[in-house]
């Protein structure tokens, strides 16, 4: 198996095309096929810690103030934090079931239907809102800080139902990262519930990304602004700016990926981008900005961006430096 990867590397089957901001993340995608079933014990812990990293991030963007630590204590021990809302309590358990349910569905292998949809928010909002729980909009709503006029409720149940005839039809051919980044828009667009849209939007997301064989992604709640900006310049036709934030996003999630199933050498070990500068021309700080900008393959773990040393002389190679 290493033979055949090293080879299809030798022959530029995996080269990762950059252009304009556009990510290209075929490379890791089909080594991560190629080494696949991958390890069950290493794959469990795995989703444990997606599932900690996800949930806190979800729900901070919206407002939760659950810290990592007290989010992982109320799944794992299921630990009551003092001083925290019963909603911010429940707004994490009612994402771990949500992520379960989503698990159950790819088993299944069935289409998609907007009833799967009402029911991933049905599971959100369980306990805080139990009236609007699953149930669409009865009056306009809004996006605070958007321009953009929201889908009128009457309009709501067929736009929903176009949604999820294109997620199974995908006429146009998107590859599942557009996809998955279309279909979060759309709910985004549509905005079909009174609350809980962007967490329901999220949850769509994954489940069309890990349903095509893509690791789940993390939208961190540091990059909110960015991640409202990209979402912002898609309800007004641009919608690329966002399917490349979103493909960022799980290139990172593969680099993790390939960093737990593929064994660690001295090149591709992921480090801290303040150890790896010290080994370039670069400061830690301007790595930092590459991997922001996409251009150079990194992933945070922890909040502190990591690479590896084969990236890093590639960059190099690339630029000429």
């Amino acid at each position: 198996m290493v033979e055949l990867i090293e080879k299809l590397i030798a022959d530029g089957e995996f080269t990762i095309y950059r252009k304009k901001g556009e990510v290209m993340i075929l490379e890791r995608k089909k080594i991560l096929d190629l080494i696949r079933p991958l390890n069950k014990l290493q794959l469990q812990k795995l989703k444990e810690e997606f599932l900690v990293e996800y949930i806190y991030n979800s729900t901070s963007i919206e407002g939760n103030t659950l810290t990592l630590n007290e989010t992982k204590l109320v799944l794992e021990q299921g630990i009551t934090i003092g001083g925290k809302s019963l909603r911010e309590h429940l707004d994490v358990t009612n994402q771990k079931e949500a992520i379960n349910y989503i698990e159950g569905f790819i088993k299944e292998k069935k289409p998609l239907k907007d009833v799967d949809v009402i029911m991933l928010h049905r599971i959100t909002l369980k306990g805080i809102s139990d009236y609007w729980a699953g149930r669409y909009k009865e009056s306009q709503n809004r996006i605070i800080g958007s321009k953009h006029k929201t889908t009128p409720p009457y309009k709501v149940s067929s736009e929903m139902g176009n949604l999820t005839y294109l997620i199974n039809n995908n006429p146009n051919k998107l590859n599942p990262i557009d996809l998955a980044a279309f279909a979060h828009h759309e709910i985004a667009r549509i905005h079909p519930f009174v609350d809980g849209n962007g967490r329901t939007a999220r949850l769509l997301c994954n489940l069309i990304l890990i349903s095509n064989g893509y690791p789940p992604v993390v939208v961190r709640a540091k990059e909110r602004k960015k991640y409202f900006d990209c979402l912002e310049k898609a309800h007004f036709g641009n919608l690329k700016s966002f399917a490349d934030f979103i493909g960022l996003r799980v290139e990172e999630s593969l680099i993790m990926y390939l960093s737990v199933f593929i064994k660690t050498t001295k090149k591709n070990e992921l480090l801290p981008l303040s150890i790896l500068a010290k080994e370039t021309p670069y400061s830690q700080e301007y790595l930092s900005l590459l991997a922001r900008k996409g251009v150079l393959p990194a992933t945070k773990i922890n909040n502190i961006w990591y690479s590896n040393k084969e990236e890093i002389d590639k960059h190099i190679k690339r630029v000429g430096a």
